[in-house]
């Protein structure tokens, strides 16, 4: 993977100029992808690096700045501090980072997803249709568990991608999307879902010895039937077979506007000695997982490893605590494109996956306008990394 930028043909003309819009709390992952991209592009040879075509190329960051202040009443303004015409625009927002606050009325408020979107909205008015392409690179897609009506009530996933579309963004790239047929509201522009499969297994290979990648030794889990595509993605290019849990239900009852669960029930062979990789899309409370992981270990389950593209752990990390220590997990991984507090990244049982390499990958080639559709399926490099990982090799 270190010389896979060279291997990409890259010689075509960009789109325009690269400039990245960094939204609030999101700093950390842009300056990150930021770095990658000006290294990159600062070794690259091109013959036509002097031409009208390439102006701009070479930059010591493509991070463009913009803020959003907020009056004291907390209503905003977006603003863009340098010009953005011809742009190929990129736009990086965090919509669940809660550690962002701003001052209403005297009173210290934290963000919410709904002025997170608020503020990417401000900024793509702000752009004002100077720009070339605008792109937004949303990983926890805004709303996207309100992606089904199953009763009179809203849809909201499906308004916010029409209002961003309506508003001239012409690409939207988000991580693991809850339900990829959102992207029917907007059928006519550009939408990407990318699995963040490989860095998932990466970060297990490199951080956990001793593991033996095989039918007899290991098995995937769906903890419900929603994940069933992520578990049998893992399961067909690990090689190994694939187990699943549903929800049982209390459909007399309403408790927190849901029907509460009864129990987790289980499909599947026997675990019984085998390491399960337990994967989601979100672990919210936690409670799910770890009652997942419970029932996996009654089945008599060795070591249990949960994947989930994000963390939110709205509930504290006190459970997964206690849980580590009783044995039930082994280690967790999720990603950072989400905010992660500092108590996370300090825990014994947490493993970090770090996505900006992979985005920096996508914005290069797209700035190209070549196809991402090799950096979309990722089952070459995960074969290659597992092979290295069952030789010995470092990696």
């Amino acid at each position: 993977m270190a010389n896979r930028e060279e291997k990409r043909n890259l010689e075509t003309i960009p789109v325009g100029s690269l400039g990245i819009i960094a939204l609030r709390g999101v700093a950390p992952l842009a300056e990150r992808v930021d770095q990658y991209l000006v290294k990159w592009r600062a070794e690259r040879e091109s013959e036509h690096k002097g031409s009208l075509a390439f102006a701009g190329y070479q930059r010591g960051t493509y991070i463009l700045e913009a803020k959003v202040p907020r009056f004291g009443s907390g209503e905003g303004k977006g603003q863009i501090l340098e010009s953005v015409r011809g742009t190929d625009l990129y736009l990086i927002v965090d919509v669940l980072n809660y550690s962002q606050t701003y001052s209403l009325c005297g009173h210290e408020n934290h963000m919410s997803p709904d002025d997170h979107f608020q503020d990417l909205k401000r900024i793509i008015a702000a752009v004002g249709g100077k720009a070339r392409r605008i792109t937004v690179i949303m990983p926890f897609l805004y709303e996207s568990r309100q992606h089904k009506r199953t009763a009179r009530e809203s849809l909201d996933c499906a308004l916010a991608l029409q209002e961003m579309v309506k508003m001239g963004v012409d690409n939207i790239i988000t991580f693991d999307a809850h339900d990829p047929r959102v992207q029917n509201a907007i059928p006519l522009s550009g939408f990407e879902t990318v699995q963040p499969a490989y860095q998932f297994i990466k970060g297990l290979l490199k951080n956990y010895e001793g593991l033996n990648i095989d039918a007899d030794h290991m098995m995937v889990i769906s903890p419900d039937e929603g994940g069933m595509g992520r578990a049998i993605y893992i399961a067909n290019v690990l090689g190994l077979d694939m187990g699943m849990f549903y929800k049982r239900r209390d459909y007399t009852r309403i408790v927190n506007g849901r029907n509460p669960i009864v129990a987790h029930e289980f499909l599947g062979t026997s675990v019984e000695g085998k390491d399960m990789i337990i994967i989601d899309d979100m672990i919210s409370s936690g409670e799910s997982v770890l009652e997942v992981a419970a029932a996996l270990k009654e089945r008599k389950a060795n070591r249990i490893f949960v994947f989930s593209t994000f963390g939110l752990f709205t509930s504290g990390l006190e459970k997964f605590d206690e849980a580590y220590e009783k044995g039930l997990i082994t280690r967790v991984l999720t990603t950072n494109l989400i905010y992660q507090t500092p108590e996370l990244l300090e825990r014994e049982w947490y493993i970090n996956c770090d996505m900006s390499k992979y985005i920096a990958y996508i914005i290069d080639t797209l700035n190209h306008d070549c196809s991402i559709s090799d950096l979309l399926n990722p089952n070459e490099r995960i074969q290659s990394i597992v092979a290295k990982y069952k030789a010995g090799e470092q990696l």
